[in-house]
């Protein structure tokens, strides 16, 4: 059976098809919810507020685009929503001594997590959008056309995006 008729069933009540979509989405929720944060810990608790908003929204999915386009759509907003109630609780220090066992660990593949953040935390201080961009096409490698479908704005704007964080990067490599 294909994703759509999956998706159809589900959205019909069927359990057993919306757990059959719910393990096809949750690996791309997590990886998704992980370059947005660069933490794990924080990615799961994205990617459960994400798995809880696709059971309570899957039947808003109308076939008008990509299952994934509005899987990222969702996971990007319960990022967003995420990252608000983390603000107001002051939870944007970086436990070092955390940050150091994730850097050292054998799950990391050499990936510097503290780095990710910094730059990720300066990209979105660039404005609404930039980091959604950076993720998608840099992250997760869509054209900009993908990804302006996903955030719903036009392609010149997603390669403008993209061209300024490029030139903001460079520049802090500079530094």
């Amino acid at each position: 059976m294909d994703l759509d008729q999956l998706i159809k069933r589900a959205q019909a009540g069927d359990q057993s098809s919306f757990a059959q979509v719910f393990d096809y989405c949750y690996d791309i929720m997590y990886r998704y919810a992980l370059k947005w944060a660069g933490d794990p810990d924080d990615a799961a608790d994205i990617t459960q507020q994400s798995s809880i908003k696709l059971a309570q929204n899957i039947k808003q999915f109308r076939f008008e685009s990509a299952f994934s386009t509005w899987l990222y759509r969702l996971v990007i907003n319960c990022a967003k929503d995420w990252q608000r109630a983390q603000q107001k609780h002051s939870h944007d220090s970086v436990d070092a001594a955390h940050a150091s066992e994730e850097f050292q660990s054998p799950e990391n593949t050499g990936f510097n997590w503290i780095l990710l953040r910094q730059i990720l935390q300066q990209i979105q201080s660039m404005g609404e959008g930039y980091k959604e961009a950076v993720i998608l096409v840099l992250g997760e490698g869509l054209s900009h056309l993908e990804a302006a479908e996903i955030l719903s704005v036009k392609e010149s704007t997603v390669s403008w995006r993209i061209h300024q964080a490029r030139q903001f990067i460079a520049s802090a490599k500079e530094c």
